[in-house]
């Protein structure tokens, strides 16, 4: 996941399918979390790295809703 460094390069349309992507990753990451949190017996090492995981998608969703979607102050 490069998306760092190369959004200038991308299209609208492309980031929206990225941005998509990357929100389904993030939901997909959170119900892997709870699931394992539910079940007690986890790895907490697992669960960390997943949870770093998450946190980098956060990141680069808000990067890419900040070039979609600047904010214009009236």
């Amino acid at each position: 996941m490069n998306a760092f460094g190369d959004l200038s390069m991308k299209s609208d349309e492309v980031l929206r399918v990225e941005l998509e992507e990357f929100r389904r990753q993030h939901r997909d990451l959170d119900e892997a979390i709870a699931a394992l949190e539910e079940k007690g017996a986890s790895d907490p090492l697992t669960v960390k790295r997943l949870k770093q995981q998450k946190l980098r998608l956060k990141d680069i969703i808000a990067l890419i809703e900040d070039r979609l979607y600047p904010d214009i102050i009236a």
